[in-house]
């Protein structure tokens, strides 16, 4: 089935590919950026046939342009929120747009009679907050935002998802909704201003990092996570559900380990080094972004993708495959020297 859907925040990392795959697949396509100046940017990277594809002018915190954008549309995927590349002064610079903005979009969905929303929210919504001693988490985990550990990002995803799940259920009539919930997301760029989640491999590569801190992540592949997303657009039976988007659970010094191994010479400035976490404590106390990070020291997150596979089918690369890509993409595009 291809009808025509919105994919908001269209010059986005997963959106990008998203719009891709969906194009590839028959839809019609039309996406929301905040500032039509970039619309022939933005078509000019995600190379598609532009006679199905669409720009409107929308913004997370205002109501303009939602309703043009949203009429006649069949489904929506909701990629647009706030992912910081740094620390942020105040959370409310997170948890306001990534809030207002998802019940904006089920708003105006439910209005033009949108059949589902696929809702993109992060495994920062499931696991963090909870006891030292868990490290495996699933879909019927949500982390706590009211616990001193649970930074202002994961704060922002899951006050945005209960928000919109709460919005749904008073208030959504006949729309489903959907949520997809990715790890760190990495793979290819399109263009060079790609997702904060990629620096972590722009900053191994290019040797920034003075060492291998004890911190880790489940890795995950940016065309996963657009497959994902277009899975559960039309997959029949699954209103209300979640599904985890991530592969495997790697440490930093595992992920520079696959670097070095697969990419030679060109991984010559990845640290071999592995930092402590009191080094990184001592950090934080000058440095407002190491100190987001701090009750990661030696955490495990694992978040497995069972139930994506069991129900959609969905399956990841492995993560190395992905490792590599987003640094050949980045040494192609010359984002970094090596």
């Amino acid at each position: 089935m291809a009808g025509t859907v919105l994919v908001t925040g269209g010059s986005g990392y997963i959106a990008g590919f998203t719009i891709r795959q969906l194009i590839a697949e028959g839809w019609t396509v039309r996406t929301t950026i905040r500032s039509l100046s970039r619309e022939a940017e933005v078509r000019g990277w995600l190379g598609v046939d532009n006679d199905r594809l669409s720009f409107f002018a929308a913004d997370l915190i205002s109501d303009d342009g939602w309703a043009e954008a949203s009429t006649g549309c069949s489904h929506v995927a909701h990629l647009a929120s706030p992912l910081p590349a740094g620390a942020v002064k105040h959370e409310d610079d997170l948890i306001v747009p990534a809030r207002e903005g998802a019940l904006r979009a089920l708003r105006f969905a439910r209005d033009a009679a949108v059949q589902r929303v696929v809702m993109t929210s992060s495994v920062a919504a499931i696991a963090y907050g909870h006891p030292p001693g868990q490290t495996t988490f699933t879909e019927a985990d949500w982390s706590d935002p009211a616990a001193a550990s649970t930074g202002a990002y994961p704060r922002s995803k899951t006050i945005a998802e209960r928000a919109a799940r709460d919005w749904i259920a008073a208030e959504g009539g006949a729309l489903e909704m959907v949520t997809v919930n990715p790890s760190l997301v990495l793979g290819p760029v399109l263009a060079p201003d790609f997702s904060a989640s990629v620096e972590v491999i722009k900053r191994l590569l290019s040797g920034s990092l003075p060492g291998l801190p004890p911190l880790g992540f489940g890795v995950v592949d940016v065309r996963d996570v657009a497959d994902l997303h277009v899975r559960a657009l039309t997959a029949p039976g699954i209103a209300g559900e979640r599904f985890i988007a991530s592969g495997r659970f790697m440490t930093m010094a595992a992920v520079a380990q696959v670097l070095r191994d697969r990419l030679g010479d060109q991984a010559a400035k990845v640290p071999t080094r592995r930092l402590p976490g009191w080094v990184l404590r001592v950090v934080a106390l000058f440095d407002p972004m190491v100190r987001q990070i701090t009750g990661e020291i030696g955490r495990t997150r694992a978040t497995p993708a069972t139930h994506a596979h069991d129900v959609l089918g969905w399956t990841p690369r492995p993560a190395e495959e992905t490792i590599v890509d987003t640094a050949e993409s980045l040494i192609e595009r010359g984002v970094v020297k090596v």
